[in-house]
């Protein structure tokens, strides 16, 4: 038996490429039957590793017989011979005819099915079950391969089976789907790798597409979203001289997969759970008509978290108006106005009529089909197609390079997450420089009193700024209290960034007079930094004031750091920074005020975190991520909180979280992924291992922080309330115990749970697990963390162990929250440690 060559380009975890190349090169275990041997109904024969099975078999509500293989269970057919000619009894046979092919034969011995191979040299052949489920003829003496089932698949697309299309030939190995689910003969739709430069996959409906991948880069099929951080390994497309093939490999550990093309056209994903023996959906290629092709025509876009689905790109509208408001949408769109070659060749002696075009961006979308590819920098792509009269968009990518397009835009669809960037080209007028003299000189007008107006604004704030900058020179002089090293372990050098001039200058009377002086009855809290207020302006708006106490030398620090900080930021998921008051000792920040409080005040209280159900709660978690993955990646910089935890999680009265407390937040640089200090600060029972022991922190070092917030809203438990004198037992200890145990069920907050939202919440419970294992690099990023929670991201891997920190030897370390007599009992050994 011939070994088949076995490609491992595009493997996402090059650590397991060892165990895959030893894989590819040992011979497969089979089980075989020669030409003197016979298969009887409904005699069956196992792979070695007993995953597939080889017989007839009959499919439920129906009586006739086929023959094929089918894995793990018997409702899981992957293969079909006879699927357009079945047995009307159980008096079938499988044999090797007399001219060495493979036949099933009814009771009468009319052949039913043949492997169909002209020009077989001897008859002495032998048939194979390999543990990849292919089923092989070979001969017997040269061992060659005749025919195998791997090269003839019906509907399902098994590990190790290559589609291929050949470019010279014509022929294509691809899939076809079922007639319906009780009956296998071919039905309407198909799959195949299409478009040799740029592979590729296409489900055909009949003649016509259907579903379409997005173009092969090397790593990912651009159309299929979030599948960089899908967990199916070895999935590569190449180019093997005749054409392209199509394939992609499992490890064990992951279980085994299947992709299968059902009657509807579904192409889905399928996982074998070994624990509960049975089958679940991965992934599956439909998720909104969005995915149907070209659902929305020529010219537009499809974007399934809009209503309607279907818009017009910029600078074109639709073809049909009245066809298009009844949501038919098969006409698409056209220009709006004439591109430039368009306008020349109508010989208009207009002015405008040598305006050059330009490019509008779409940002992560599916580009469209029919794309011709060129090897040239990005800037050369856009300069081609602005030369070619034809090519009326190009979109780059850093592995296939240039693509452009020529004639219609056919299936853009738009993501929120992965996809391209698409440059459409637009008459100059869709820019935005098509103005006649008249709106011209309107605007000189225009910008001639606003310049007054400007110049005027520019001189009244300019004495308001040097009256504050002389408010603010008690920040230079107690500059000189804090040692060279602290200051460069915060951002208080960087106070200068702070958008000073947008906050409000608040001063202290008409605070005072807002909390009723300072009462105790409006007291909302108490931190490190000091007490928090509740005020009321005269107008009748709330707000929450900061109060810097002025016996804290680390609260001068936390109020420059936020400050510069929250100036910068603008997010529904984290609080507002309405502005400051400076006034001899006194320093003050002035919040929205959020009227339910602290997160911690409603889920660990037994009075009201009966409020929280686990919608509420999942809409807190999201909010809480999304916040955080803002700080990491969306912002103007990359800000690290240092500090997140329940008590500074507000909520506001529709209990949409909001992020808080930027006193101990880092703004790292462009290029900077993580930084070390020798000023250890936060709350312990959230700090990642990294930080806590190290002083090394990065984003994954929030993602820690975050995954023991998810677990604690989960279970409706503070951290420290699993403390444990005997085991040094955590929330991590606890949940990783029952998650061995498979007994999850027991952390989870009793008040929430309902056998039908067990699997979302164990999945929660799953992601809580990834973001607190030991080593930041385990624990995904914050982008990864709200794919999973959307389901964008199926097939979660499992978590590894968590760090567990123990408390025995924190004899010399003082957290912050002790400081102040709030104590967190979740503690780490570390030898200079500040707190808040």
């Amino acid at each position: 038996m011939e070994k088949k060559h076995i490609s491992i380009m595009g493997f996402r975890r090059c650590t397991n490429t060892s165990v895959f190349i030893i894989l590819s090169c040992c011979l497969l275990h089979v089980v075989a039957i020669s030409s003197s041997q016979f298969i009887k109904d409904p005699r069956t024969l196992n792979s070695n590793n007993g995953n597939f099975t080889l017989g007839f078999f009959s499919i439920e509500n129906t009586t006739n017989r086929y023959w094929g293989i089918w894995c793990k269970t018997k409702d899981t057919v992957i293969w079909v011979a006879n699927r357009n000619q079945p047995l009307k009894d159980s008096s079938g046979v499988v044999t090797i005819s007399e001219d060495g092919n493979l036949v099933v034969m009814d009771g009468q011995k009319h052949v039913m099915w043949s492997s169909n191979v002209s020009n077989i040299t001897s008859s002495n052949s032998t048939f194979q079950l390999s543990d990849y489920g292919s089923l092989v003829l070979l001969e017997n003496i040269t061992g060659n391969t005749i025919w195998e089932s791997f090269q003839h698949p019906t509907n399902t697309w098994l590990p190790h089976l290559e589609l291929s299309s050949n470019k010279i030939t014509g022929e294509k190995v691809g899939l076809t789907s079922w007639k319906s689910p009780s009956d296998p003969s071919i039905g309407s739709f198909s799959l195949s790798i299409e478009r040799f430069n740029i592979p590729e996959i296409f489900i055909w409906n009949d003649n016509q597409p259907y579903w379409r991948s997005g173009p092969w880069n090397g790593r990912v099929f651009l159309g299929v979203p979030g599948m960089e951080a899908m967990y199916l390994n070895g999935f590569h497309v190449e180019n093997n001289g005749d054409g392209t093939v199509a394939g992609y490999f499992t490890v064990d550990e992951l279980g085994l997969t299947v992709l299968t093309l059902n009657w509807q056209g579904l192409l889905q994903e399928d996982n074998w759970d070994d624990k509960k023996e049975e089958w679940q959906v991965t992934w599956t290629s439909r998720k909104s008509d969005c995915d149907v092709y070209g659902i929305c025509g020529a010219f537009a876009s499809c974007n399934s978290q809009t209503s309607p689905i279907c818009t017009c790109l910029k600078g074109f509208e639709p073809r049909n108006i009245e066809e298009w408001n009844r949501q038919n949408w098969t006409n698409g769109c056209i220009s709006r106005t004439p591109l430039q070659c368009e306008r020349a060749n109508h010989q208009s002696r207009s002015v405008d009529s040598n305006k050059p075009d330009g490019f509008l961006r779409l940002e992560m979308v599916k580009v469209p089909d029919f794309a011709e590819g060129s090897s040239v920098t990005q800037d050369q792509c856009q300069s081609q197609c602005l030369e070619n009269c034809t090519c009326i968009a190009y979109s780059y990518d850093a592995v296939i390079g240039c693509m452009t397009w020529s004639g219609s835009l056919i299936d853009i669809q738009q993501f929120t997450l992965g996809g391209s960037d698409l440059y459409i080209r637009v008459a100059y007028t869709e820019l935005g420089k098509g103005r006649n003299i008249i709106v011209i000189i309107t605007i000189i007008v225009i910008i001639g009193v606003l310049l007054f107006l400007t110049c005027a604004y520019v001189i009244w704030r300019r004495a308001l700024h040097l009256a504050m900058k002389k408010k603010l020179g008690f920040f230079r002089l107690n500059k000189g209290t804090t040692s060279e090293e602290n200051v460069s372990d915060n951002i208080i050098g960087e106070f200068s960034q702070a958008k000073l001039q947008e906050l409000l200058l608040f001063n202290f009377e008409k605070l005072a007079t807002a909390t009723n002086n300072f009462q105790s009855s409006n007291k909302l809290g108490q931190g490190g930094f000091g007490p928090v207020y509740k005020g009321e302006l005269r107008d009748g708006k709330k707000i929450a004031i900061k109060r810097l106490s002025r016996a804290s030398g680390q609260g001068l620090e936390e109020f420059m750091n936020e400050v510069v900080v929250i100036s910068k930021l603008q997010h529904r998921n984290l609080v507002r920074l309405l502005g400051c008051c400076i006034e001899g000792d006194e320093k003050m920040l002035i919040y929205e005020y959020m009227p339910n409080r602290s997160l911690d005040a409603y889920l660990f209280d037994p009075s009201n975190n009966k409020h929280l159900d686990w919608r509420k709660r999942f809409i807190i978690i999201e909010g809480i991520a999304r916040g955080l993955l803002y700080l990491h990646r969306d912002s103007r910089l990359k800000i690290i909180h240092r500090d997140l935890k329940a008590s500074n999680i507000l909520l506001d009265e529709e209990l949409i979280p909001k992020i808080s407390d930027f006193g101990m937040a880092r703004i790292f640089g462009g290029s900077e992924d993580q930084a070390n200090t020798q000023k250890i600060v936060g709350t312990y029972g959230y700090m990642s291992p990294e930080y806590a022991m190290h002083g090394v922190f990065s984003e994954k070092s929030d993602v820690f922080s975050f995954g023991v917030l998810l677990l604690e809203i989960v279970s409706g438990r503070q951290n420290s309330s699993f403390y444990d004198p005997e085991n040094s037992q955590t929330i991590l200890g606890f949940a990783w115990i029952k998650w061995t145990e498979d007994n999850i069920v027991t952390l989870i907050d009793s008040g929430i749970y309902d056998s039908s939202l067990h699997k979302d919440i164990l999945r929660c419970i799953h992601i809580g697990l990834l973001c607190v294992q030991e080593f930041a690099p385990d624990r995904p990023t914050m982008a990864t963390v709200i794919s999973m929670l959307n389901s964008e991201i199926v097939n979660l891997p499992p978590p590894r162990e968590p760090a567990f920190i123990l408390r025995q030897n924190m004899l010399n370390s003082v957290s912050s929250d002790e400081r102040f007599g709030l104590y967190s009992i979740n503690t780490v050994s570390i030898t200079d440690i500040h707190g808040r």
